[in-house]
């Protein structure tokens, strides 16, 4: 069940320099067309754009950190550094993109401005939309195939998936999209009533959208930072493969931890069989073992603990 995790940073990775050359390339537009026509809205969506940006190099970083290999200081390799990253990345979301956004429209709001030619701005929200449309849809093709091998729409896998990298490209991209809308309407609304007060409101609309994005991800992050377990469809496999094990009398425990991004670290206590001899439940942890890693391809480690139940016990 899911690809290795070798092959899922890969694919992550180049979802993640899709994005981060089309923010790149949009911010620039966004920022000579913001700058030309006077607008609030197109301001804050070239802040918007190269939040975005700084936040795809966070991400690879986040991905290269947590490709490393395990050694003796981190024997449980450097997974969770990527977490980190991306929290930091979230949070270049939260300070570049929403804060600029939110008191540069109240600014606006409060003082006004004069508007130019805005068919260039135009231009630039059409050209982006596409651009950002199609960052929208590699990563979304990349979720719907991995929600596809775990059985889960793509709207639960995005709310629980370990791949940071991932979920940071949906959301942003989805808050693009709809910041870009958003823009559009606030260009429009003052153009047509003559006051600023539309393309201010759109600017701050467009800080809290990203305000939104950007705090469910640091809640995601800080949660498998903390140490949040695996998907529960992933936890019931799990406990099938120990009970199909003809050794195992009963599962006392299972504890599972999101390690890395797509990798998981499985603990459990094991009632064996009364009769299964020492070397029996050797052999039947290693067939465990072994199972485990062939059918979930996530799970990196494995530590079984051969425990009576009370009944056993007693």
């Amino acid at each position: 069940m899911g690809e290795r995790p070798a092959e899922k940073g890969g694919e992550s990775l180049r979802t993640v320099l899709v994005a981060g050359a089309a923010n790149l390339a949009i911010a620039l537009a966004k920022l000579i067309a913001g700058l030309f026509s006077g607008s609030a809205a197109m301001l804050s969506e070239a802040a918007h754009s190269a939040a975005d940006t700084v936040t795809e190099v966070l991400l690879l970083v986040a991905i290269r950190r947590a490709a490393r290999p395990a050694d003796r200081r981190r024997p449980f390799g450097y997974g969770k550094a990527g977490f980190v990253w991306a929290m930091m990345a979230a949070v270049a979301t939260l300070v570049g993109g929403a804060g600029f956004s939110v008191t540069h429209g109240v600014h606006v709001i409060s003082h006004g401005e004069k508007l130019g030619d805005l068919v260039p701005s135009y231009i630039v929200l059409a050209v982006s939309f596409v651009i950002e449309a199609l960052s929208f849809a590699k990563a979304y093709g990349q979720l719907r195939a991995e929600a596809a091998r775990y059985r889960l729409h793509p709207v639960r896998l995005v709310r629980i998936t370990s791949d940071t990298a991932l979920k940071a490209v949906v959301f942003e991209d989805t808050a693009a999209l709809a910041g870009l809308v958003i823009a559009g309407g606030g260009l429009l609304g003052s153009q047509l009533s003559g006051s600023a007060l539309w393309d201010g409101l759109a600017s701050v609309a467009i800080g809290l959208l990203l305000l939104l994005a950007a705090l469910t991800l640091i809640r995601a992050n800080l949660s498998l930072l903390i140490g949040q377990a695996a998907p529960p469809g992933i936890q019931t496999g799990i406990r099938a493969v120990l009970l199909a094990q003809p050794e195992v009398e009963d599962v006392v425990e299972l504890l599972t931890m999101m390690i890395g991004p797509g990798e998981v670290l499985v603990a459990a206590k094991i009632d064996f069989r009364d009769e299964a001899t020492a070397a029996g439940v050797e052999i039947a942890c290693d067939e465990v073992d072994r199972r485990l890693r062939r059918d979930f391809p996530v799970v990196r480690m494995v530590f079984l603990d051969p425990t009576p139940t009370r009944r056993a016990a007693g």
